[in-house]
């Protein structure tokens, strides 16, 4: 796991902090590891997979639909580029 390192942190914010994980029951470093997470992963981030799923839900797909598609998938190896 990766290590950070804050330098010049000024006092009133390092206090801010502590007295914000204290209000969680957090140590200052697992509020800090919180206070970062929500920064680059919001709740609100758009999930792939999540959004996929929810877009065959509503169209209808079936497990049928998707077996209709292996079946008619192309399965001829490629061929390697030829380099003359």
């Amino acid at each position: 796991m990766a290590m950070l390192t804050v330098r010049n942190l000024p006092d009133d914010v390092h206090r801010a902090l502590r007295v914000r994980a204290a209000l969680h029951g957090r140590s200052t470093e697992a509020e800090v590891r919180e206070i970062l997470s929500s920064a680059v992963r919001p709740e609100t981030r758009v999930r792939v997979g999540e959004a996929l799923a929810e877009l065959g839900r509503k169209v209808g797909l079936t497990n049928e639909d998707f077996e209709v598609l292996n079946l008619t998938r192309d399965n001829t190896p490629a061929e390697p580029p030829r380099i003359e």
